[in-house]
């Protein structure tokens, strides 16, 4: 046989097994107390057994009311939960976000920021994967990840591409080269240097050979690599000089490398891609600033 209950029984029983009495739960639900009382007399007569045992104005709940109130409780702490979720939501403390970024960013500069947008967010859940910029486009337009980190220049349909900060150029030495103590390092001082560079598919790559052309310079390169995190453990292993973004050695200092600035200006180019015609997202739309905030504050100390 069916029992028929709604939440004011709950609602009721509840308070007077929190309060104790009829009185206390008539104060907790604001609710006078004839109408807590025909409100837990109509339960325990639809339930068919006693919830209280009345001792003057206190109700000692018996072996059935006891039993009720854990499951009643299991209830309350779903529906608190439920309420912190939505709370969560509003505040953009929840939710997911699927971010996919080029290796050279992912050693430090984008763990940085996530770890910073976690902190506020706990129940935000963010899946990261790296793989090489053209694959991120791809993946982003047809809506597979949220949000991309790419090098520019990139073209592709389907996304909508905002530019991030630039980051100069710098040279990376094995620790106790001799150029070590220039405070600065020229594409002169490289020329007769043995050069592990970016493969002549990425762009700062076709930069880096055309500003050693514009000063009379052919570069000795012993060593190509579609990854710049490779250019760094090349260097740290003593296999020769490195050019690359100054974000890509941000990770774990090394005291087998020396960073030093480039004379000549030249800028690794990068930009966030979003899914073209998609809904607005806050969580995406609050991790862009944050990086962007990041990469404003990192290019004064990245060289």
């Amino acid at each position: 046989m069916r029992i028929e209950m709604n939440m004011r029984h709950v609602e009721a029983f509840r308070a007077v097994m929190i309060s104790g009495s009829v009185v206390g739960a008539a104060k907790m639900l604001n609710v006078t107390q004839p109408g807590v009382s025909r409100t837990i007399a109509l339960l325990e007569m639809r339930l068919g057994y006693a919830l209280f045992h009345r001792n003057g104005r206190r109700l000692v709940p018996t072996s059935e009311g006891e039993a009720l109130y854990r499951e009643v409780e299991h209830l309350y702490v779903g529906i608190d939960r439920i309420t912190q979720v939505a709370y969560d939501i509003r505040h953009h403390r929840a939710g997911a976000l699927r971010l996919a970024t080029l290796p050279a960013l992912a050693q430090s500069l984008v763990p940085a920021v996530i770890a910073k947008f976690m902190l506020t967010r706990p129940r935000v859940r963010i899946f990261v994967q790296t793989i090489p910029s053209n694959q991120i486009a791809e993946l982003v337009a047809t809506r597979q990840f949220d949000l991309g980190i790419v090098e520019l220049p990139l073209t592709k349909s389907g996304v909508r591409i905002d530019p991030l900060p630039s980051a100069p150029v710098v040279v990376l030495l094995p620790a106790g080269h001799r150029l070590a103590t220039k405070p600065a390092i020229s594409l002169i001082d490289l020329a007769e240097e043995r050069l592990v560079l970016l493969s002549p598919q990425s762009y700062l790559r076709y930069e880096i050979d055309n500003a050693f052309t514009a000063v009379g310079c052919t570069p000795d390169v012993v060593a190509e690599t579609p990854t710049s995190p490779m250019i760094c453990a090349l260097v740290a292993e003593g296999a020769g000089v490195g050019l690359v973004s100054a974000w890509t050695p941000l990770s774990i200092p090394d005291a087998r490398v020396v960073q030093r600035p480039l004379t000549e200006n030249l800028q690794s180019q990068y930009a966030y891609l979003r899914p073209e015609g998609a809904m607005p997202m806050a969580l995406a739309d609050e991790f862009q600033a944050m990086l962007v905030e990041h990469m404003l504050a990192m290019t004064a100390i990245c060289v």
